[in-house]
């Protein structure tokens, strides 16, 4: 059992790494519940696998469990699901001083700690991620969002949870894309600040595909204490430091908006084309060697990741894909702040990137394999 406590003053929560937690669930989750009763928001694919067992669990503890269930992917991170999700809490008496569950992956935890974080101005919530991309990084940090045509996750608020709950044993039965979409994002802690865990990626990347239990908690573990220190020193994205975790998306955001937010290409897979993308466009703009963007694309491809537009299913030019990074919501004044980078574990905050460049660059990028 691993603790990892992310800091910050009265918001501060605890995650707990467990494997085997989800059997012991009434444990970890009975201080939650209200007059025996906890509510919880899942999907239908998580529900059809783990909705069950843990109602089950929690019986045994005398808590019965009210779920509301979603569909799988990106189309319930929408206006019409967050008004049927509040209405549903709202019927259910859910209650300030009370806490809603998020059992299941980034959409159901996104979905739920905005609905939690508006219903009478703010009711508590826990996780209970199901899928890796969810334990590594969106249900720590508390960012809460859903899409709009406009983009990714532009109508949200920053809600922290009050408790995360991890068990790597749940992910046994998670597809095996899922899985890889999952890894980008742990791979970009190392991209990030941390070039000793890439190596480390780079050598286990074929143990933790095989399953191999102790690396799965490792880089699970390591990638949770990588995000809790970064939020820790930027809760809310105010001094650039927690903008470090958005390596990749600028360009991913670009790639899920052109396929439909859709099952066309997922989240993690976006993350890290864009992630790619980046590295080689500072290795055109002199600033990373070519070399080591060729090494962060060879990590990611051998995982079965996309890492050019026609891998990523992309066929937009770059004046359509920057089209949609003109809604990024981190535009400020007319300029938005790209991630690039300087090599491995060197990324850094630019703000002198101009939009025709990127464009110029995707054009050249549309003839890449």
């Amino acid at each position: 059992m691993t603790r990892v406590t992310v800091e910050l003053a009265a918001a501060s929560y605890d995650i707990l790494i467990e494997p085997g937690a989800f059997r012991r669930s009434d444990q970890h989750l009975a201080r939650f519940a209200r007059a025996d009763r906890l509510l919880a928001v899942t999907d239908e694919g998580v529900a059809a696998h783990w909705l069950a067992p843990l109602r089950e669990q929690l019986a045994g503890a005398g808590i019965a469990l009210d779920a509301f269930v979603v569909p799988q992917g990106e189309q319930a991170k929408s206006w019409d699901w967050l008004e049927r999700l509040t209405g549903w809490l709202l019927d259910r008496g859910a209650e300030r001083g009370g806490h809603v569950l998020a059992l299941g992956g980034g959409v159901v935890g996104d979905l739920t700690g905005f609905a939690a974080g508006i219903v009478k101005r703010g009711c508590g919530f826990v996780q209970l991620p199901t899928t890796l991309l969810a334990q590594v990084d969106s249900s720590v940090g508390g960012k809460t969002a859903i899409n709009t045509p406009a983009g990714k996750n532009l109508v949200g608020l920053f809600h922290q949870p009050a408790f995360v709950l991890i068990d790597p044993e749940v992910l046994a039965t998670l597809p095996a894309r899922q899985l890889r979409a999952g890894w980008a994002e742990v791979v970009k802690y190392g991209l990030i600040d941390d070039p000793a865990f890439f190596t480390w990626c780079e050598a286990n990347r074929a143990a933790f595909f095989a399953g191999e239990p102790a690396v799965r908690a490792e880089a699970i573990e390591r990638s949770v204490r990588a995000k809790a220190r970064i939020v820790a020193a930027d809760e809310r994205e105010t001094t650039g430091v927690r903008a470090l975790l958005n390596l990749g998306h600028t360009f991913g955001h670009a790639l899920e908006a052109e396929t439909g937010f859709s099952e066309r290409l997922l989240h993690g897979e976006a993350v890290a084309a864009g992630m790619a993308l980046a590295f080689r466009y500072s290795a055109r703009r002199g600033e990373c060697d070519a070399a080591e963007a060729e090494r962060a694309a060879t990590l990611l491809a051998a995982s079965g990741l996309p890492t050019t537009l026609v891998q990523a299913g992309v066929d937009a030019n770059g004046a359509a894909l920057t089209a949609h990074m003109r809604h990024d919501k981190k535009m400020t004044g007319g300029a938005l702040p790209f991630l690039l980078a300087r090599g491995i574990g060197r990324a850094w905050l630019a703000h002198d990137v101009a939009l025709d460049d990127v464009s110029a660059f995707l054009d050249r990028e549309r003839r890449r394999g």
